[in-house]
């Protein structure tokens, strides 16, 4: 994993003068997803978090080592004194924070999402959700944003966290998201997941009128042939794919999904209730995450709706260049409109 800022656990490098490290500038594991050219702002969560902490002072920050790769340096920079470095210690870090909100502050826990999930789980469940504190844990490279391989991929994480009772889940489409969402985490009494989009993040909801509204998803543009029921990164897609449909008398409409738990069925069932084509759309495996619970959704609602799901395999992923992984996989703008067009 050379290059990575957080190999799954370091090993000594090993040098010689017949082999020389090599200077690496570019990384997989920090790559952006932004399209070249596209309206990005740097790291919106961490410039947030500390617009929140100078109006409140409870708010508090901690990171498994990884304050730069979650944005959290922006937080601790500006409030040392309430920024703890637990290190690579993800169990201690959310049963620290469990601890802190038992005595009335108000955590933003930071790590990659492999490691809130698969390795912290239990802390997470019994430490946090079962007494229903207000932890707020903050999971970079969610799903399929980091071409560094299955052990830092978080493909399956909604999955893991669906079934966790009390725990609030959102996966945010953009930086206007991520700005708005915040201090709404940090007003809802029990405990949050965020999946985060960090470093240069996209812009793209502010030309929709869009406000973020914690269990409330949003209609961002109508349409009568198609619509796309998104989540995450992938509402972004969503509406580059249906205005690239227009092109071909295609009228597709896009229903953004920030918060997967508790799940808006009330807006989701008015809008299958019609003879459309339903694509859900998510960066995350399509066991267990939104296409599912859409699918649930209609099926318990007797909707009759054609659900086709553009989500990750279930499978282990590859490495690479994200963009090329976002075309193998149906997450690409090209790849939703040829699934459209399929299934029409």
């Amino acid at each position: 994993m050379a290059g990575s800022p957080r190999p799954a656990r370091r090993r000594p490098a090993v040098t010689t003068a017949q082999t020389p490290r090599k200077k690496l500038t570019t990384s997989a594991m920090i790559a952006s997803f932004a399209d070249p050219g596209q309206r990005t702002s740097p790291a919106p969560f961490g410039h947030a978090l500390n617009r929140l902490a100078e109006e409140r002072p409870e708010i508090v920050g901690l990171s498994a080592d990884l304050a730069k790769y979650t944005d959290m340096h922006v937080f601790r920079d500006a409030h040392p004194d309430r920024f703890f470095q637990m290190g690579m210690a993800e169990q201690a870090m959310l049963g620290a924070a469990a601890g802190m909100a038992e005595a009335g502050l108000v955590p933003f826990a930071s790590t990659y999402s492999v490691f809130a999930t698969r390795r912290a789980y239990d802390f997470l469940c019994l430490d946090i959700a079962e007494p229903g504190l207000n932890v707020n844990v903050v999971g970079a490279l969610p799903g399929l944003t980091t071409g560094y391989g299955p052990s830092h991929q978080a493909t399956e994480d909604l999955a893991i966290l669906r079934a966790c009772p009390n725990l609030t889940i959102v996966d945010l489409c953009d930086s206007v998201d991520i700005d708005q969402a915040v201090p709404a985490l940090a007003d809802h009494p029990g405990p949050t997941y965020l999946r985060l989009l960090r470093g240069k993040v996209p812009t793209v909801l502010d030309e929709y009128g869009y406000r973020f509204e914690l269990g409330k998803a949003a209609e961002l543009r109508g349409g009568k042939d198609v619509l796309f029921v998104s989540t995450g990164l992938m509402t972004m897609r969503a509406l580059q794919a249906a205005a690239r449909l227009e092109a071909d008398h295609i009228d597709a409409a896009v229903l953004h999904v920030p918060t997967i738990k508790p799940l808006d069925t009330e807006t989701i069932l008015a809008q299958l209730r019609t003879d459309r084509l339903v694509v859900t759309c998510e960066n995350h495996t399509v066991i267990g995450g939104l296409s599912e619970a859409v699918a649930a959704t209609a099926a318990y609602g007797r909707t009759g709706s054609r659900i086709v799901a553009a989500a990750l395999p279930d499978e282990f992923l590859a490495a690479g260049a994200l963009p090329t992984l976002h075309d193998r996989y149906g997450l690409s703008t090209d790849a939703l409109c040829a699934r459209v067009k399929a299934e029409l």
